[in-house]
């Protein structure tokens, strides 16, 4: 569908390349642009004059929809749809967003986070849109519907369960977390903006290690996670298994951040955030081909969103770097040195330096627990020393000469070496003792 896009700041030049971005995700065709810097005209948004200068783009560009890079109240919305042709929409960023979100939806958890977004999205507009529509001559004019003054209360009450049955999935999704670690996983969870190239550096880190979908300790996992230009494909969570060293790590994508989302989106879409907040640790990926000014802010909302409530070491990735020289690159080290003390810096498109970050990854996770464990040598011996195996790093396994018992030592989560600990005194173990690795 061909489309306007239009973008008002109080301030300083106007930038359209990510809502131009953001429209060609929801499937517009850009046809022509407009911008304005002014203060917020209460009735039009822009000026009144800009308005009609939109409204003949319209026009000359035969598009069937214009896309504001703003927040455009209902009353700014009713006014510039006033000067447009009958059956032009007036979309502004956040509907937009939501359009792209409803598209990218999934899985169940998604969909009920693209409704309730949408519900709160509606629920401060819900009486201003019923009383414009009762006022234009229109029926149901830009969709703003007939009167009901139930609306209100239905929108409530479909927030509330929505909540409800999102709590649900969040308790599950904690569950199968605590299960996972008991496994002796460790959790590390990529965040950044969308289009960093949090998918691509996905795929190289889990490139060298099949995943058995029917393996058991880890269901759910994905095969693959999809890195296409495209804004918001990862809507939802993937999960795959890393291989990073000694450790077992999941690695799970997130949806991508982006700019300027208000309060209300954001909420709508936390449980989605909570594979980052519960991870032991956050991979928060930056696109290291975007100008200083732009990677700073970027670093700085990223921070925000992160430190609210994570609480797992950060490691800042600056990614893409293979478009870059040796020299550019130093410069935006020592540029963002205050908000990215000691970044990893990689390309995960060429795989360079990507070893270095499996080496950080493995430095910055939780400490192991070293432990030794003397056994008997029985079958549910050996059982045990295989699944310390599958969920720790084996240093020494060592056999008596009289062939009566094994001596076992090895590094894992603590979780596993107190489970390995207690199996252990099952079986009569005369020994075993646990040191910080």
């Amino acid at each position: 569908m061909p489309a306007v896009v239009a973008k008002r700041v109080d301030r300083g030049s106007a930038s359209l390349g990510e809502i131009t971005d953001l429209a060609a995700a929801a499937g517009y065709e850009v046809v022509g642009t407009l911008t304005q810097t002014r203060e917020e005209d209460a009735a039009y948004h822009f000026g009144e004059g800009k308005a009609d200068e939109l409204a003949r783009l319209v026009v000359e560009t035969r598009a069937e929809a214009v896309i504001v890079d703003n927040e455009v109240g209902p009353y700014q919305t009713f006014n510039l749809g006033r000067k447009l042709p009958e059956d032009v929409e007036v979309i502004d960023r956040f509907t937009l967003i939501l359009d792209i979100f409803g598209q990218r939806a999934n899985t169940r958890k998604a969909q009920l986070q693209v409704e309730l977004a949408e519900l709160r999205y509606e629920l401060p507009r819900a009486e201003v849109k019923a009383s414009l529509a009762k006022r234009d001559e229109r029926p149901g004019f830009m969709g703003l519907g007939e009167y009901d003054e139930s609306r209100e209360r239905d929108i409530k009450s479909q927030i509330s369960r929505i909540d409800d049955e999102l709590a649900d999935i969040a308790d599950k999704e904690e569950e199968r977390r605590a299960r996972r670690r008991e496994s002796g996983f460790d959790l590390v969870a990529l965040a950044g903006y969308t289009n960093a190239g949090k998918s691509t550096l996905m795929r190289r880190l889990a490139a060298e290690l099949d995943v058995d979908e029917n393996d058991d300790r880890h269901p759910d996992l994905e095969e693959t996670a999809e890195s296409e230009d495209m804004l918001f494909t990862t809507l939802g969570t993937t999960t795959r298994r890393a291989d990073t060293g000694k450790r077992d790590v999941l690695l799970t994508d997130t949806v991508g951040f982006i700019s300027d989302l208000p309060h209300w989106l954001v909420e709508s879409f936390r449980s989605t955030l909570d594979s980052v907040y519960h991870a032991d640790l956050v991979l928060l990926v930056v696109d290291g081909s975007e100008p200083v000014p732009e990677m700073r802010e970027k670093l700085v909302t990223s921070h925000d969103t992160l430190y609210e409530r994570n609480e797992a070491p950060i490691v800042t990735v600056f990614n893409k770097t293979d478009r870059l020289s040796e020299e550019e690159l130093g410069e935006k080290r020592e540029a963002l040195s205050a908000l990215a003390p000691d970044p990893v810096t990689v390309s995960g498109l060429t795989g360079a330096n990507v070893g270095d970050l499996r080496e950080r990854i493995e430095s910055e996770l939780p400490d192991w627990k070293r432990e030794r464990l003397l056994l008997p040598l029985t079958d549910d011996a050996m059982s045990l020393v295989s699944w310390v195996h599958d969920n720790g790093h084996v240093e020494r396994e060592e056999y008596g000469d009289e062939g009566d018992h094994v001596t076992l030592e090895f590094e894992a989560r603590r979780s596993v070496v107190e489970r390995a600990r207690a199996r252990a005194a099952e079986l009569g173990s005369p020994e075993a003792g646990a040191e910080s690795a």
